[in-house]
């Protein structure tokens, strides 16, 4: 839309109004700057502004300072220090890992070596398979059988032998020191570490039992058994007539033929040994309980 030039403004009249405008904007700043203390307002009068004279405060006068008594410092009193006595920490015991089953064979051996303390029991050890033996040969004793293939400990060397009087046969008293050495190695077995040593080995014997197939019983339930069946064993004082040829003697009293083998295996040991052998049995037993 194009301006008439009645709407225009005129140079001058724009000039003078911006003037005016730019004039009231400086003064009402000097006014302000000069801190306000005149207030214009038509013809009134200005107030002088009232003096008022500056109160002097003197300044504070130091009081005199007490006096006070010197307090000597307390002496120290030097405590000699007393150690503290701690109470004695047993070692925990280092536990031995055990081997696998079919690698124990060693392991064994050298436990069986260190329960013997000094006794030569170890060319007596059959080398393979050791626990598994034992457990199958402990198995058979509880049911009063002999599993002499399976026996963990070799045969004596020395030959059974008989004593011919009067036309009959007894078994020779010489015989029965060919177990001397295993009934010496019971006998002198440490209560406290065959415990010890059976304790350690029981997940061997417990994983070689578990192959025999019980699922009603345990290994140490089968050892207690084996152990009633050699103490059931009868000690014979007296001679024992023996029936037969070599191998195939047999006891003529019926009541100690009828005996289970591996009690008989108690009385060919003879007296002696069969009391050192119960002896030991019996402690091995108050053990495992």
């Amino acid at each position: 839309m194009q301006l008439s030039q009645e709407d225009r403004i005129s140079p001058q009249e724009k000039s003078s109004g911006t003037n005016g405008l730019a004039i009231l904007a400086i003064v009402a700043v000097v006014a302000l700057s000069a801190g306000g203390y005149y207030y214009l307002s038509g013809n009134e009068k200005v107030e002088e502004p009232q003096i008022i004279a500056p109160v002097v405060i003197p300044d504070p006068v130091p009081e005199q300072p007490l006096e006070t008594e010197a307090v000597p410092e307390p002496e120290l009193e030097i405590v000699e220090a007393v150690p503290v006595q701690l109470p004695e920490v047993d070692p925990v015991p280092q536990v031995e890992p055990l081997p696998a089953l079919a690698d124990s064979d060693t392991y064994v051996h050298q436990k069986v070596t260190a329960v013997a303390d000094g006794m030569a029991i170890e060319p007596l050890l059959i080398e393979d398979n050791l626990v598994r033996q034992f457990v199958v040969f402990v198995d058979n004793l509880a049911q009063g059988e002999l599993a002499r293939k399976m026996s963990p400990l070799k045969a004596p060397s020395n030959s059974f032998t008989v004593s011919e009087i009067a036309n009959k046969t007894y078994i020779n008293p010489d015989s029965y020191h060919r177990y001397d050495l295993y009934a010496d190695f019971l006998a002198s077995l440490n209560d406290e570490q065959l415990a010890k040593t059976y304790k350690e080995m029981t997940p061997l014997l417990g994983e070689a039992f578990s192959e025999l197939g019980y699922s009603d019983t345990s290994f140490n339930d089968r050892m207690q058994q084996a152990i009633e069946v050699m103490l059931d064993a009868p000690i014979i004082e007296q001679p024992i007539e023996l029936d037969g040829v070599s191998v195939n003697y047999q006891f003529v009293d019926p009541k100690l033929e009828a005996l289970p083998n591996a009690q008989k295996l108690m009385i060919r040991m003879g007296p002696e040994n069969s009391r050192k052998v119960k002896s030991a049995l019996r402690r091995l037993q108050k053990q495992l309980n």
